[in-house]
């Protein structure tokens, strides 16, 4: 039985780094810790817990992990520190050999933070690191689901729907540090969609790992799910936050683009414009499929969003290869690119690949797609410039412009003189202006 008692009135920071799916987890426990009377510390306070949910996608990644942990235990001093998601779950010894670190959470462990916290924390225990069997855990053996649908500070509620990845391409960690696929049941997340609407949640992001291969666990379908999704009363929006393109099925973008709630906006990873790297990388599709899923899309849903990330220098990323890449990205109707250099990750089977690119060529290379991506973005929003739009607007600080998105995800700005308190969390129709100073958003006229 918890104490909670005991949480009573201590105060927690909290980082993240890393993916939507690490922020809905973060805010997920805040939520838990909250209910059980732990404040959040405000900006000077010193805190009796930190909590750092950490990433492992690249070696930089790693190295601002350390960062961050180090400067939670510096500016926290005898503050019970948290260490936990994928570079927990990848380098827990090394983590637990920081100063000051009191607890390694991996994978099958954070679901049960609160537990470990009143065993370790809320009991006052002297500093001592603890780890737990995820030090000899394999990718079989990380099997719990710890649910998440929460919004913390944002206006829209993230959902977790899936967890973990069966795909192993052979750049990435991801399937060690959070297991094979694996999902709750659609019932149960279609329930907890209507207590995001009973919160007043009026737009969910659906998010996980790969979230295309939801139902492995339960025998049901991502299809399926999104048609009950859109059932849930008061949920005006839902966006897919990242979707496979084998995973993309014709029927699934079919329903999207006559559904009630699911928003022309999709994300798809393609990683490399070049078969021969798709190959190299064992990803599950080429090119062709890529090509004929965009064109799917447009087709139905013309005025959709589509955000496409690219891997620039993996080994085997010769010259010709990121030609093509640059290439086949130009041709493309797609509206923003993720550009991502790649990264040695240890354990891969991307080190058996001989070619390598040097770090000088990796940022020429993703200087090129950035401005690519400029180029584009900006042409998707200049053709909307005089059209009428849907706007979720989020709250803004005082005496700042507010912000929100319209239904294909075209950020739009207000500036503070007609911002207004009221139009928080509300869908208000403006007419597209040009674009603001920075070009990173079109300006709103209501």
């Amino acid at each position: 039985m918890i104490d909670f008692s005991a949480f009573q009135g201590k105060k927690a920071a909290y980082y993240t780094l890393g993916c939507k799916l690490n922020f809905s987890e973060t805010s997920t426990f805040g939520k838990m810790l909250a209910d059980m009377g732990v404040m959040t510390a405000q900006k000077g306070e010193t805190a009796d817990l930190c909590l750092i949910n950490t990433c492992s996608v690249t070696d930089v990644a790693d190295h601002k992990c350390r960062q961050a942990i180090n400067r939670m235990v510096r500016n926290n001093p005898g503050a019970f520190v948290v260490v936990t998601g994928c570079y927990a779950q990848l380098e827990p010894e090394r983590i637990s050999n920081i100063e000051g670190v009191d607890l390694v959470l991996g994978s099958n462990e954070k679901a049960n933070l609160v537990q470990f916290l009143s065993e370790k924390w809320a009991a006052g225990e002297t500093r001592e690191t603890h780890l737990h069997e995820h030090y000899s855990v394999k990718t079989k053996d990380i099997k719990t689901f710890a649910p998440s649908c929460s919004r913390g500070n944002r206006t829209r509620f993230f959902l977790k729907v899936q967890d973990g990845c069966d795909y192993f391409c052979t750049y990435c960690t991801i399937p060690f540090a959070r297991g094979f696929s694996r999902n709750p049941t659609i019932d149960s997340l279609v329930e907890q969609a209507r207590e995001a609407a009973a919160e007043g949640g009026r737009e969910i992001v659906l998010t996980g790992v790969n979230i295309g291969d939801f139902g492995k666990t339960t025998g049901e379908s991502f299809l399926n799910l999104v048609k009950r999704l859109d059932e849930v009363e008061g949920i005006e929006r839902f966006r897919i936050s990242s979707l496979e393109p084998d995973l993309a099925s014709d029927e699934l973008i079919d329903y999207c683009a006559h559904s009630r709630a699911f928003m022309p906006h999709f994300h798809i990873p393609l990683q490399s414009g070049s078969d021969t790297v798709l190959k190299l990388m064992h990803r599950h599709y080429d090119t062709q499929l890529f090509a004929d899923k965009i064109r799917r899309i447009k087709t139905v849903m013309p005025e959709a969003f589509i955000g496409v990330d690219v891997m620039v220098g993996c080994r085997g990323e010769t010259p010709e290869c990121f030609e093509e890449t640059y290439s086949f990205l130009k041709s493309l109707d797609v509206t923003q690119l993720h550009v991502f250099p790649y990264s040695e990750r240890p354990g891969t089977a991307a080190l058996k690949i001989d070619y390598k690119v040097d770090e000088i060529t990796k940022k020429e290379r993703s200087s090129r797609l950035l401005a690519l991506s400029d180029a584009k973005t900006q042409d998707f929003y200049s053709r909307h410039i005089g059209q009428k739009a849907k706007v979720l607007f989020e709250k803004a600080p005082r005496g700042k412009a507010m912000h929100g998105f319209t239904e294909n995800y075209i950020r739009v700005e207000l500036p503070p003189a007609e911002a207004k308190p009221e139009y928080d969390n509300k869908i208000i129709e403006v007419c597209l202006g040009d674009f603001n100073h920075d070009k990173t958003s079109l300006m709103g006229i209501i």
